[in-house]
C-alpha cells in the first residue's frame, strides 16, 4: 500500500487554543503547568487527527509555543548571553528572545524577526554570537516523539537541518561565516542521531528548504561536505531530506548522490522536480516523497492533475517507492472546514483546509490502488466539483476586466517628478523638521473587540456601532494631539484587520470564521479567500478618515492597504494569473485613494507590508514573474492624484536591500520600514543606493511588550542622521501598534515625540 505523508501540522488549534493560553501566560492569567498541560492536550488532538485519517508518517517537534526556528536555536545553545543572564528557565528564555525582556534589572531586546520564504509566516532569526558552544540544550525532539508513543502513534521527529540553520542566523561574530560553524553543529545532529537511535526511531525528517533558493558552487560544497560526514552517523534511523516552496535544480544531482534514505520533493511549486528527475533519474534505493497536496493554499486538490501528475513520476521511479505527502507544512492553512457554517456549500465544497487535506491525501491513495481510478466516484465527483468553479459566473466582473483591459502604460507614471511634489507638499503640510506619525492602527483593546462582536452578533443596532467607533476615533485623535505627534491617523478600530477588512468591503471574496492562520507567535490571521473577481462598489475608509479629520488641523493619514498585500495576504484563486488579481485589486484601491482625495485627505497611506513576500525564491525569475507588475499596480493605485497630495507606504519584516531600486520605483513620496528590530541595516542600504524619497526608519520594535527609553530613541536617531539626509527622515515605530497595549503604547509615542524633539533642538537649535 502507498504510505501516505504530512510534512507538519497547524500547531495553534482549531479555535486558536494555542493562542489563547500562550497569551493567558504572558498576562500571568495562566499557571505554567496549564500552560504546559493546554499544549499537551493540542499535540494528542493532531497527532490523533492524522492518525484517524490514514496518515502513515506523522511530524512530531512540529509543535512550538512561538516558532520551531527559534527552538532550534535552543536546541543547538545558540542563545546569546544577554539572555542567558537573566536566568530564565528554559520557556521563559524562548519568550525573552521572542519578545525581548523588560523589568528593574534587565532590558533586552528581541531577537529580529523575518518573513519564512515565500509565506506570511515570521520566523525569529537566532545570533550566533563569538564564542557560541553549539550542544544539545533541550530534549523537546525526543519527549515529543515519546509523549506520541504512549499514545500508540510512532511518529518521525522533524529537525531544521543544519545547512537552513547556519544559512538563515545571523552571525554576529566578526570575521566569521556560517561554514565556519559546520563542524561543531554537526557535532549536536550526530548527538541527537545517536538518541534517535536509542529510541528505535524509524523515520527523522530534516528540513533544507535553503536548498530550494540560488546556490553558489561554495554552498552546494558546503552542504554535501555537511551531509558527507552527517549521514555516516544515522544508524537504523532513515533519513528523509524534506524540502519545499520550490525546486532543487542547483543541486539535484549531489542530492541523489548522497546516503539520504528519502528525499522529499515539493511537486506543487517545485514542478521542474519532475523534469529533474526525467532528466537526471532517481536513485531505486531510496523513497520519493513525493509533495502533491498544497501546503500553502485551500483549494481542493484537482485529482485528475495529480494522477497525471503521478503517471509522469511513475515512470522515472517505482510506484512502490513513492510516498504521498503535502507540499510543504500545513501550518500555512487553517485548521479544519468544520464549523464554518456561514460560507454556503457551492463555495465550501471547492474548499480543503488542513484536516480536509488529509482526506485527500487518503483519495489519492485509494485512486492508486484501483485498476481505472477515471470511474471511481470520488474522482467523478472531484471533477464536477473543479469544473462548476470554473464556470461559476457569479463573480464575473465585465466591466471590471474591461477597464484592466484598457490599462495604458502613462497610466502607472504619477507626474511631476518626486521633486517637484515634495516642494508643494511642503508648502501645503507646512510639517517641522523630523516629522512624527505612526504606520496606522492603535491598540485593539478588549473593548473594541467586543463592540465588534456585539454588532456581528446583533446585540447593537449598526447605528449604535457607527457612534461607538467614532468615539473611540475621537478619543485617539485626542491621545495623539496630547502626545504631540505631527502626523495623525484614526486608529482603525473599525477593521478587524488589514486585509480582511477590504475584502469584505469587496466584491469577489469569500470570509470564514475560524480559518485562522498563524503569523508568527501568538498572532493569528484570517486570511481573505479570492473566489472571483474583485470589484468596488462602495466607498470604504472615506467616512471614518474624512470625520477624523474633522476633529483636528493636524493632517490625519488616510490609512489603505495595497494590492499586493491585499493579494499576498489572501488565498488567490487559482483560475487566472495573480497579475491579474493584482490589477483588480488595484483598481478599486485606486478608487478609494480617489475618493480620499476628493474628501480632502492631504496624506494617504497604502501599506505594502507584504511586497516581498511572493517574490520568487530565484532571482531569474523576479522580474518576469512577479516585480514587473507588482510594482506596476502599485503606482497604477496612485498615478493619478495631485501633485500636492502626498502618497505614503510601509513595509515591514522581509530583506528589501536587494529590491531597493524597485521599491524607489514605486514612486512613493515617503516610505517607512521596520528597521529597529534589525538593528538598522537597511540604513546602509538606503546610503549605498542614494534613496531619494522620504524615508522612516522604525526607532523602535512594536512585537516586543517592552517600553523603549528617549534616551535609546535619540541615539538611533542620531544613527539615522549619520547614514541618511536628516531633512528626508520621518519619525515613526516599527509597525502598527494593533498587537499592542495602550499601557505600553502612550509612554513608548511619548518617548518617540520627546526623543524627536530634542534631535530637532541639535541640528535646528
Amino acid at each position: 500500500m502507498v504510505a501516505l505523508s504530512v510534512v507538519g501540522y497547524p500547531r495553534i488549534g482549531a479555535r486558536r487554543e494555542l493562542k489563547k493560553v500562550v497569551e493567558g501566560y504572558f498576562k500571568g492569567h495562566v499557571p505554567k503547568e496549564d500552560l504546559l498541560a493546554e499544549a499537551k492536550k493540542l499535540r494528542k488532538i493532531h497527532w490523533q487527527v492524522q492518525k484517524e485519517k490514514g496518515i502513515d508518517l506523522i511530524s512530531s517537534n512540529d509543535f512550538s509555543f512561538y516558532d520551531t526556528f527559534l527552538d532550534t536555536a535552543l536546541m543547538l545553545n545558540a542563545v546569546p548571553n544577554r539572555y542567558k543572564e537573566i536566568g530564565l528557565d528554559q520557556l521563559d528564555t524562548c519568550f525573552a528572545m521572542a519578545r525581548g525582556y523588560q523589568d528593574e534589572k534587565y532590558d533586552v531586546k528581541a531577537l529580529e524577526m523575518k518573513k519564512w520564504f515565500n509565506t506570511n509566516y515570521h520566523y525569529v532569526v537566532p545570533e550566533i554570537e563569538d564564542g557560541v558552544e553549539f550542544k544539545l540544550n533541550s530534549s523537546k525532539v525526543f519527549d515529543e516523539y515519546q509523549e506520541a508513543l504512549e499514545l500508540g502513534i510512532k511518529t518521525k521527529p522533524v529537525l531544521i537541518g543544519p545547512f537552513t540553520f547556519l544559512k538563515l542566523a545571523k552571525i554576529k561574530a566578526a570575521g566569521k561565516k556560517y561554514f565556519d560553524y559546520c563542524d561543531q553543529i554537526l557535532r549536536v545532529y550526530e548527538h541527537i542521531f545517536n538518541i534517535l537511535n536509542e529510541l528505535a526511531v524509524e523515520f527523522v525528517q530534516i528540513d533544507e528548504p535553503k536548498i530550494v533558493m540560488d546556490l553558489t558552487g561554495e554552498d552546494i560544497n558546503n552542504f554535501v561536505r555537511m551531509y558527507e560526514k552527517l549521514l555516516p552517523q544515522k544508524g537504523k534511523v532513515k533519513v528523509i531530506l524534506q524540502t519545499y516552496f520550490g525546486d532543487i535544480r542547483d543541486i539535484y544531482k549531489e542530492i541523489v548522490s548522497l546516503n539520504f534514505d528519502a528525499v522529499a520533493l515539493d511537486l506543487v511549486e517545485g514542478e521542474k522536480n519532475i523534469e529533474l528527475i526525467a532528466q537526471y533519474g532517481f536513485p531505486g534505493d531510496k523513497l520519493l516523497f513525493a509533495g502533491l497536496i498544497n501546503g500553502k493554499n485551500i483549494w481542493r486538490n484537482n485529482y485528475r492533475q495529480t494522477m497525471e501528475k503521478l503517471q509522469t513520476v511513475f515512470k522515472y521511479v517505482n510506484k512502490d517507492r513513492v510516498v504521498l505527502n503535502t507540499s510543504c507544512s500545513l501550518l500555512h492553512v487553517p485548521y479544519t472546514l468544520k464549523g464554518e457554517v456561514k460560507i454556503a456549500e457551492k463555495y465550501k465544497q471547492q474548499l480543503a483546509f488542513a484536516e480536509e487535506k488529509l482526506t485527500e491525501l487518503s483519495e489519492l491513495r485509494e485512486l492508486l490502488q484501483e485498476g481505472n481510478y477515471l470511474v471511481n466516484k470520488k474522482f467523478i465527483k472531484n471533477a464536477q466539483i473543479k469544473k462548476e468553479k470554473i464556470t461559476n459566473k457569479e463573480f464575473y466582473f465585465e466591466d471590471v476586466r474591461t477597464k484592466i483591459n484598457n490599462i495604458k502604460d502613462e497610466d502607472f507614471i504619477r507626474k511631476p517628478s518626486f521633486d517637484e511634489r515634495i516642494k508643494k507638499q511642503q508648502e501645503i503640510l507646512k510639517l517641522p523638521f523630523l516629522p512624527t506619525t505612526t504606520i496606522g492602527s492603535f491598540p485593539q483593546t478588549s473593548e473594541v473587540r467586543k463592540l465588534r462582536r456585539a454588532y456581528k452578533k446583533g446585540e447593537i443596532t449598526l447605528t449604535e456601532y457607527r457612534q461607538k467607533i467614532k468615539e473611540k476615533i475621537r478619543e485617539v485623535i485626542e491621545l495623539q494631539e496630547e502626545i504631540g505627534l505631527d502626523v495623525l491617523v484614526h486608529g482603525e478600530f473599525e477593521r478587524n484587520d488589514m486585509v480582511e477588512y477590504f475584502g469584505e468591503n469587496l466584491a469577489g471574496f469569500l470570509f470564514t470564521e475560524n480559518g485562522w492562520v498563524q503569523s508568527y507567535g501568538t498572532r493569528c490571521v484570517k486570511p481573505p479567500i479570492i473566489f472571483g473577481d474583485v470589484k468596488r462598489e462602495k466607498p470604504i475608509t472615506v467616512e471614518w478618515i474624512k470625520y477624523a479629520q474633522s476633529l483636528t488641523e493636524k493632517p490625519v493619514k488616510g490609512m489603505l492597504t495595497g494590492p499586493i498585500t491585499i493579494l499576498n495576504w489572501s488565498f488567490p484563486r487559482e483560475d487566472i494569473s495573480l497579475k491579474e488579481i493584482a490589477f483588480q485589486i488595484a483598481l478599486a484601491i485606486k478608487e478609494e485613494v480617489m475618493d480620499l482625495e476628493a474628501a480632502g485627505i492631504k496624506i494617504i497611506q497604502i501599506d505594502e507590508a507584504a511586497l516581498r513576500e511572493k517574490l520568487p525564491l530565484r532571482k531569474e525569475d523576479w522580474q518576469k514573474d512577479y516585480l514587473d507588475w507588482a510594482i506596476k499596480s502599485f503606482r497604477f493605485v496612485h498615478s493619478s492624484v495631485k501633485p500636492e497630495t502626498q502618497i505614503h507606504t510601509h513595509m515591514c519584516y522581509s530583506e528589501f536591500a536587494d529590491i531597493i531600486k524597485e521599491i524607489e520605483a514605486m514612486d512613493a513620496d515617503v516610505i517607512s520600514f521596520e528597521a529597529a528590530k534589525s538593528d538598522l541595516s537597511l540604513l546602509d542600504t538606503l546610503k549605498e543606493h542614494n534613496y531619494s524619497q522620504e524615508v522612516g526608519p522604525g526607532v523602535y520594535d512594536i512585537h516586543s511588550p517592552r517600553i523603549p527609553k528617549e534616551k535609546e530613541i535619540e541615539e538611533i536617531l542620531l544613527k539615522i542622521s549619520q547614514k541618511l539626509d536628516i531633512n528626508k527622515v520621518w519619525v515613526n515605530p516599527d509597525c502598527g501598534l494593533k498587537t499592542r497595549d495602550m499601557a505600553e503604547t502612550v509612554p513608548s509615542l511619548k518617548n518617540m515625540v520627546n526623543a524627536a524633539q530634542k534631535i530637532r533642538l541639535k541640528f535646528k537649535g
